[in-house]
Parts: C-alpha cells; structure tokens; sequence
C-alpha cells in the first residue's frame, strides 16, 4: 500500500527538500503541496492524502487551526503530523486537541520523519523526538526512542519519544 502524503509549509525549498525525501521509499508519496493552512484544506479535499506534514506557523491560516478543520472534515482518513521548528509545549496541547496524529520537530533526523509518517498513516503515533534528559509537561509517559534505519524502521538514536497515544516502537 501506498502512504499519500500532503506536504503543507510556507518555504518552498522546506517543501521541496521533503519532497524529495518522502518520494525516495516506494511505499510514499506526495499527492499535493501547500503554502498556508487555507491552500492545506483545500488541498486534502481534492487529493484525499493518508497524511497531511503541516508546518505549525504559516500565513493566512497556521497549520493548527488547519488541522482542526481538516479534522472537522469527517472521519479520521487523513491524520495530520505537525511539523515545526519550534520545541513549545503550547504548541503540541494546542495541535493535539486540534486532532493531530502526531507532532515532530523539523531538525528530526529524516529517518524519524518517514517512520512519523509511517506511523501516522496506521494511527500509531503522537509524538515528538526530545534531547537526552529532556522533559515535556505534554506527556504521560516517555519511552526509549524507536532506533529507526533507512528504511523508516527501527534503528537507535539515543533520544526518547514522548508518547500521548499509540506504541511509539511499533515499526509498520
């Protein structure tokens, strides 16, 4: 099966740099792009992706509100991953009771970002990677990271997931 991915950012380069990395595996691919959260909604009405990679700040709609209204769209076909630049709690509370599956860091090793996806697409995951030692106040638990390969299986990276829901090891 075929992971549909819509890859929703404000820079374009972002855009075409996950592009090309989402396209390498043969079991993704990317139906539709988007430059704000407005374009996003439009976009998963017309290409029905299994996955929506949002960017959290973006003009004219930022990618949580985005996420609450593809969520209001019906049932769960698409699960939308958060993605962002920014480490704040605010931000995961805010994009989970939103409806996101998922919520990760953009200086995620592209390894964790195709297992995310993965992951997502078979409602599996609602996490972010943190640094050794780190904390989130987001979490109820927090377990060894999934090593993850080239592949988007798991591999080893010394980071631990906070997990909201899901098994953060299991691999698809």
């Amino acid at each position: 099966m075929t992971i549909r991915v819509l890859v929703a950012d404000d820079q374009a380069l972002v855009r075409a740099g996950i592009r090309l990395l989402i396209e390498t595996p043969p079991d993704l691919e990317v139906v539709g792009e988007a430059e704000d959260g407005l374009a996003a909604i439009g976009e998963v009405t017309r290409t029905c992706p299994d996955v929506v990679l949002m960017d959290v700040r973006m003009p004219r709609l930022d990618g949580i509100e985005a996420a609450r209204r593809i969520a209001a769209l019906g049932p769960a076909a698409t699960r939308v991953v958060m993605l962002t630049t920014f480490d704040v709690d605010e931000y995961v509370f805010d994009a989970l009771s939103a409806g996101a599956t998922g919520f990760l860091l953009k200086h995620a090793r592209p390894e964790e970002l195709l297992f995310g996806i993965r992951a997502a697409a078979d409602g599996h995951l609602s996490s972010r990677p943190r640094s050794p030692g780190g904390s989130s106040n987001a979490s109820p638990a927090s377990v060894p990271a999934p090593p993850l390969s080239s592949t988007g299986s798991p591999s080893g990276n010394g980071r631990s997931w906070s997990c909201w829901s899901g098994d953060c090891r299991t691999p698809r």
